[in-house]
């Protein structure tokens, strides 16, 4: 809140001074701002924070230039879409077994080795799509299955370290000050999904997919330094070992928390319905037109509707009802997102053709699916921010590795079942069908859900119970 200052000696008397709206105004903006507070309290989580971002933008980009270089290589959505059913397993055990280590070992370690294995994998696309450039020149194109294996190996170590990134939040800064760090997250996660897959596809359309993976391993190193600083972060208590009784007691905490247990089913929900992203790449080349540089669009679009809301975030620490906040959030989510699939079913009834704008696309058609994609981003991350702080805070340090890990295979492997879901509906009819399929289904879900779960409808942040 905005502090009350007395005026000082001399000053006019504000009962008989002028109006000031302007004044007003502004407290009344900084009210609503995103607090930077952690920022400051945590020079350790300002530098994690700041690295993590910059680190992200390159993740994104090469996000996209994977669905851009498969598709490239196949001509299939539904092989785009299966970038993620093929990594799914593996990134459900590397999420669960990593939440466990986290909880073992120093976590400042485990954040280290999966950071390096992740930054390996980026070099391997890079040589990879520079092979398949080499081979354009003849004609052909490289495999897809070395892409497959090697987006896998990312996946599984980005997992592991999600999970312990997300767990020694807690340790570095008050309790207090979680939703407001979850909140400055949203941002980075913003800044993120806007820059990375806008860049990508400016990149991708202008010197080429394997530079654009280069762009990633560089961008990497702000990352592993933000990493690299923290302190060390061994577990509290009496040292284990690891094993299946650690990963078993993980288990046992969650099947008895149920306001947790929760949080992972709406947004399984949401995740596997609600996300068009694999559609991206055939609307780029059939419905709106512009191919790489409407799906980079269409992604950053998300990205500010996301970054928007934690700019805007200065009021969450008010709200104490998070599973309200939580449901209600998800159901505006869906609602976007079948506003996405009728917008893709009226392009694609309606004497459709690509437009002449920029990069020949149909800019009536894209600006409504930027404003859908907007909206989506906008509506997951006030579920995110309410759902990680629920999270933390209602679990004990001891546990939070695991439940991180539990975390980390719902927020990535949700999205990969998404994009199975997307690819396949859209290859047996049309891709219209899935988003809007989707978003009349998640509202109709959550609403039952939140009907019958009363310990959700009640959760209190004031006083928070697993």
């Amino acid at each position: 809140m905005t502090e009350q200052i007395d005026p000082e000696p001399g000053a006019a008397d504000p009962a008989t001074a002028p109006a000031q709206p302007d004044a007003g105004s502004r407290r009344r903006l900084s009210t609503h701002l995103v607090d930077i507070a952690p920022l400051k309290a945590s020079p350790a989580f300002a530098r994690l924070w700041i690295g993590g971002a910059i680190s992200g933008i390159g993740a994104f980009m090469t996000s996209v230039a994977v669905s851009l270089q498969i598709h490239e290589i196949t001509g299939s959505t539904f092989m785009v879409g299966l970038v993620g059913g093929i990594s799914l397993l593996p990134m459900i055990v590397a999420g669960l077994w990593g939440g466990m280590i986290a909880d073992v070992f120093d976590r400042r370690k485990v954040l280290i080795a999966s950071s390096l294995v992740s930054w390996s994998s980026t070099l391997a696309l890079i040589a990879l799509s520079f092979w398949d450039l080499h081979l354009q020149g003849g004609g052909g194109h490289a495999p897809v299955w070395p892409f497959y294996l090697v987006t896998t190996l990312n996946a599984v170590a980005t997992t592991i370290g999600s999970a312990a990134r997300g767990s020694l939040v807690g340790r570095i800064l008050p309790e207090d000050m979680i939703s407001r760090a979850t909140a400055l997250n949203g941002i980075s996660f913003g800044a993120m999904v806007t820059i990375g897959p806008a860049l990508a596809g400016v990149m991708a359309a202008s010197v080429g997919l394997p530079w654009t993976f280069v762009v990633d391993g560089v961008l990497f190193t702000a990352g592993f330094l933000g990493i690299w600083t923290l302190p060390p972060l061994p577990r509290l208590g009496e040292p284990v070992e690891a094993g299946w009784h650690v990963l078993k007691e993980g288990l046992v905490f969650l099947r008895h928390a149920p306001n947790i247990r929760m949080s992972f089913i709406v947004d399984i929900i949401a995740m596997t319905f609600g996300r068009p992203y694999a559609l991206f790449p055939a609307l780029g080349a059939t419905v709106v037109g512009g191919g790489a540089l409407t799906v980079g669009a269409l992604t950053a679009a998300g990205a500010i509707g996301t970054m928007l809301t934690s700019l805007f975030s200065g009021r969450i620490a008010h709200v104490h009802r998070h599973g309200i906040a939580i449901s209600r959030a998800i159901q505006v989510f869906g609602t976007f997102a079948a506003l996405f699939g009728l917008v893709t079913l009226l392009a694609m009834r309606g004497d459709h053709v690509a437009g002449e704008g920029w990069g020949g696309t149909d800019l009536s058609v894209l600006a409504l699916l930027c404003l859908a994609m907007a909206g989506m981003g906008a509506s997951d991350e006030v579920s995110a921010i309410f759902r990680q702080t629920m999270i933390i805070t209602a679990a004990p340090d001891e546990m939070r590795g695991r439940i991180q890990g539990v975390f980390m295979v719902v927020v990535t492997g949700g999205p990969r079942v998404g994009d199975m879901y997307a690819g396949a509906l859209a290859a047996a009819g049309a891709l219209w069908f899935p988003p809007l399929l989707g978003g009349m289904a998640i509202v109709a879900l959550i609403a039952v859900l939140t009907r019958v779960q009363r310990a959700w409808r009640e959760y209190d942040a004031q006083a928070p119970t697993p």
